[in-house]
Order: C-alpha cells, then structure tokens, then sequence
C-alpha cells in the first residue's frame, strides 16, 4: 500500500518570505519547523490536513510549468475566490470527469492543480 507523504516543488534562493505569502497566507497552509539538519539549506515546509508541500530552493532556478502536484480540496471555489482576490490567474478546466478543478501558477510559476470532486 502507498500513500503520499509530501510533495516538493523548487524555489529560488531568497524566496522564503514569498512563499509565505502565497502558501501560507494565501492558501492558508500551516508553515511546519523543518528538521535542523535540513534547515540550512533554505526553503520552507507547509502543511495543511495531511498534505505536506516542501519548497526546496535550487540554483539555478526553473519553475515547474507542466508538472504539478494534484491537490484536493474540499471548497474549490472558497479557495478560487481566495487565489483571484490576491492577484493570482485561475485557469478552470474541465477536461477531468468526476473533477472540478483549476490551475494556478505559485509566487514562482510553479504549476498546482486543485480539484474537487464533483458530486
């Protein structure tokens, strides 16, 4: 049996405080102490539910435009209204079945898939 732990996407050095922004503040995830052995390195740790998001940063830096995380949500359009009234572009898509679901690019460009589904 598998089960997903966490996922990481990449940031840029320095980026820490942006993703705050967006991860935190915007999406409202809970920003979790990463281990000491890794706190050196930079980056940022999120959680929310059982869902962790690693940042990681890396030089030099290319945002993930086409693979993504999939997340779930359980009010999709609480969380577009959210990511619209910060300043972020929802690119709807429904080419899914059984799925509501958007795409939003983070605070770097990396692409996140969020789906609901449709009952």
């Amino acid at each position: 049996m598998f089960s997903l732990h966490h996922v990481q996407l990449a940031i840029p050095p320095g980026g820490e405080d942006r993703a705050r922004g967006f991860y935190g503040e915007v999406l409202g995830l809970e920003e979790i102490p990463k281990p000491p052995s890794l706190a050196a390195r930079g980056g940022a740790w999120f959680r929310g539910g059982e869902l962790e998001i690693h940042l990681g940063t890396e030089e030099p830096f290319t945002p993930a435009a086409k693979a993504h995380p999939g997340i779930l949500t359980d009010d999709l359009d609480a969380l577009q209204a959210r990511l619209v009234d910060a300043g972020h572009t929802v690119r709807p898509d429904t080419r899914f079945p059984g799925f509501r679901r958007f795409y939003v690019d983070d605070c770097f460009g990396n692409r996140l898939e969020f789906l609901q589904p449709d009952l």
